[in-house]
C-alpha cells in the first residue's frame, strides 16, 4: 500500500501543478498582451447594459506611454494609441450605438489630436463631445470632429493656436560661470537649446513653424465644424471662452449638462432617453 502510494503521490502532484501553472501563465499572458497590445485594460466599454461607449480625453494628450510629474509620478492623460484602439473596439462591439468623448483638458500633442479626431471623425455610429471643465487647444481639435459638440456652462472652450515657449537658461548658466559649448554638425542643430540664447534667425525659423502649423489647425476646424476658415481664423488668438460665448461664436452646438448628451443619442439613434446608458459615467 505505502509502495502504491509512492508511486502515485508525484503523479497526483503533478496532475496539480499543470493545471495551476497554466493558469498562472495565462494570466501574466494577458497582463502582458493587455499592456503592450495598445489596449489599456483599465478602460471600460460596454458591460452588456449600457450602449454608448464613453472616451475620456484627459489631462495632457501624447501620442504613447505615460505623462509624469517632476517627481516621477504617473499623471491622468490621453493616450493616443489607447483612443485609437478604444474607437477602435467600439465600433466593432454590437451592443455599443454611439461614442460620447467625454473631454477635460487643456491639450498637448497636436499630431496626436489630429489621429484621435481623424478616428472619431471615421465612425460611422452617432458621436457626440461633451466638454466638462476645458476643451481647449488639442482638445478642441478632438471636440471640433464630433458630429455635435455639448459643452458645460462652467466650461472653457477654444484656445485655438499653437504655442513653443520655453525658458532660457543662458543668463542664469552665464551668472553661475556655466559656459554653452556648441558642438553640432549644422548651423540650426541645435536652436530652442534652452541653455543658449536664441538669435533672430532661430526665432525666425519657429515663427515660420508655428504659423504653418496654426495654419493647418484653423483649416481643420474649420472643415470640422462647417465653418468658413476666415470664421475660425477671427476666434484663433489663443483665448478661450465660457460655453455660452463658445455657442454664440459657432464653437459648440449647446450649452447642457450629459442629460442634454443623452437626449441627442436618443433623438439619433430613435430611442428613448431612458434607454440611452452611458458606459461607465
Amino acid at each position: 500500500m505505502n509502495t502504491a502510494l509512492k508511486i502515485l503521490a508525484p503523479i497526483i502532484l503533478v496532475a496539480i501543478l499543470i493545471p495551476a501553472l497554466f493558469y498562472t501563465g495565462l494570466t501574466i499572458w494577458g497582463d502582458w498582451h493587455d499592456e503592450w497590445s495598445g489596449f489599456n485594460a483599465s478602460t471600460y466599454i460596454g458591460d452588456g447594459y449600457c450602449n454608448i461607449a464613453v472616451l475620456p480625453i484627459e489631462g495632457e494628450i501624447h501620442g504613447y506611454g505615460s505623462v509624469t510629474d517632476d517627481y516621477g509620478n504617473e499623471m491622468t492623460s490621453t493616450n493616443m494609441k489607447d483612443a485609437l484602439s478604444f474607437l477602435e473596439q467600439a465600433e466593432a462591439e454590437p451592443g455599443i450605438y454611439g461614442v460620447l468623448a467625454l473631454i477635460n483638458s487643456t491639450g498637448g500633442s497636436g499630431a496626436a489630436a489630429e489621429q484621435i479626431a481623424t478616428e472619431l471623425k471615421k465612425s460611422v455610429m452617432p458621436n457626440a463631445a461633451y466638454i466638462v471643465d476645458s476643451g481647449a487647444s488639442a482638445a478642441y481639435l478632438i471636440a471640433s470632429a464630433a458630429d455635435t459638440i455639448i459643452a458645460s456652462p462652467f466650461s472653457d472652450v477654444g484656445s485655438i493656436g499653437i504655442t513653443m515657449s520655453y525658458l532660457d537658461y543662458s543668463a542664469q548658466n552665464a551668472a553661475q560661470g556655466i559656459e554653452y559649448i556648441s558642438l553640432a554638425s549644422a548651423k540650426y542643430k541645435n536652436y530652442g537649446d534652452p541653455d543658449k540664447p536664441l538669435t533672430e534667425e532661430e526665432r525666425g525659423l519657429f515663427e515660420r513653424d508655428l504659423s504653418v502649423w496654426h495654419e493647418a489647425l484653423v483649416a481643420e476646424v474649420a472643415e470640422n465644424r462647417n465653418l468658413p476658415i476666415e470664421t475660425i481664423a477671427k476666434l484663433a488668438d489663443g483665448s478661450s471662452m465660457p460655453g455660452k460665448l463658445a455657442l454664440e461664436a459657432g464653437l459648440i452646438d449647446a450649452v447642457g449638462n450629459r442629460e442634454v448628451a443623452r437626449a441627442w443619442f436618443a433623438n439619433q439613434l430613435g430611442m428613448s432617453p431612458e434607454e440611452i446608458v452611458f458606459c461607465g459615467y
